[in-house]
């Protein structure tokens, strides 16, 4: 007799999934239910500093646009279409145009007046570094 591990979940990871793709495949088809894109965004976080990098192809730079508040790191720019229209016949058309806005509360407090940007190839690079962390002192309080 073979004895079968009894996983009543995993029936619907693969529903899941499958839901998934389905709403992921909604550009594919000429789906597009907005005028919005959201570039893939990485943050990590070293000793000293903080780096974010993130993919913006086909965005120009003065196109882009990047603020630092209350330690929250807002990317916000827009992908243009090309106004130009020749009579084509157009077999696929997947490229996504329109305007982004990404918002991001920083692992931990950032000098802001030392950010270093670089945006090459539709890579954005930020380096922020990192302010020193406040020792919290203790105060006990007398109850009268």
């Amino acid at each position: 007799m073979t004895l079968i591990k009894f996983e009543p979940l995993r029936e619907f990871e693969t529903i899941h999934d499958r839901i998934q793709r389905y709403f992921d495949d909604f550009t594919s088809h000429g789906l597009n239910f907005s005028d919005s894109f959201s570039p893939r965004i990485d943050i990590s976080e070293e000793k000293n500093q903080i780096k974010v990098t993130a993919e913006i192809p086909g965005v120009k730079k003065e196109n882009i646009k990047m603020t630092l508040q209350d330690n929250i790191l807002t990317i916000e720019g827009e992908k243009k279409k090309e106004s130009e229209q020749k009579e084509e016949n157009w077999y696929r058309s997947e490229r996504i145009f329109g305007s982004f806005k990404r918002s991001f509360t920083l692992p931990a407090e950032v000098d802001s007046e030392n950010v270093d940007a670089k945006f090459e190839n539709g890579i954005l690079s930020v380096v922020m570094k990192k302010l020193e962390t406040k020792v919290q002192s203790e105060k006990v309080i007398e109850l009268k």
